[in-house]
């Protein structure tokens, strides 16, 4: 009687070790799955967030192309375009068409041209003619210009007659008579006649 009660303990007590075993082995496998689902989740939130960022920034590949685009023309390395502002702006702009005495797309001159960019850019009120506008400014020497500063020209004329915003290499944006705004290098041989200095706002 005792032997058989003794067995019959040690087979219900290796049984419970055969159920105990299986339910732990269930418990890990449910462990393991849970955490596969909770870094699936993980995953595929990080993405959709990377989409969401995409869409609330829809211009960000248009800036990226303006800034290429403007380091090109500039011959110059596209980390050296960091006034993001200042180059969307230029481009917004390129090609607007000359109109003395014009203060918006529908034409502009070059004292208002820089009027504008200077008000949206860098917030700073300049306003006037070149001749006033060159009489707000310090002079600089050419050689120390830097993005941002006035370059001034007589062009056919004892006083100053023109304006441009110089931006790297040699290279300013101005607002033309025959081609509206665009970018001059201060090399080419007419500029360079009628360059008379240049000059930044105090």
């Amino acid at each position: 009687m005792l032997i058989s009660n003794l067995i019959e303990i040690k087979f219900e007590e290796k049984v419970f070790k055969m159920l105990l075993f299986k339910n732990k082995s269930s418990l890990f496998y449910i462990t393991i799955g849970i955490v596969i689902t909770i870094s699936f989740s993980a995953c595929h939130s990080n993405k959709a967030i990377t989409k969401t960022d995409e869409k609330e920034n829809p211009n960000a590949s248009q800036t990226k192309k303006i800034l290429t685009q403007y380091a090109q023309l500039l011959n110059v390395d596209e980390n050296k375009i960091d006034n993001k502002k200042l180059y969307i702006f230029i481009d917004d702009w390129y090609g607007i068409p000359y109109k003395y005495g014009g203060k918006n797309k529908n034409g502009i001159d070059c004292s208002n041209f820089t009027t504008v960019l200077y008000s949206e850019v860098y917030k700073k009120t300049v306003i006037g003619s070149s001749a006033s506008i060159f009489n707000e400014c310090k002079m600089v020497s050419i050689n120390n210009l830097v993005e941002g500063d006035l370059v001034f020209f007589k062009i056919e004329n004892d006083n100053v007659s023109h304006i441009g915003i110089y931006l790297q290499n040699n290279k300013f944006v101005h607002a033309t008579v025959k081609k509206g705004v665009m970018i001059d290098d201060l090399d080419e041989p007419y500029y360079k006649k009628y360059f008379f200095k240049a000059g930044r706002i105090k």
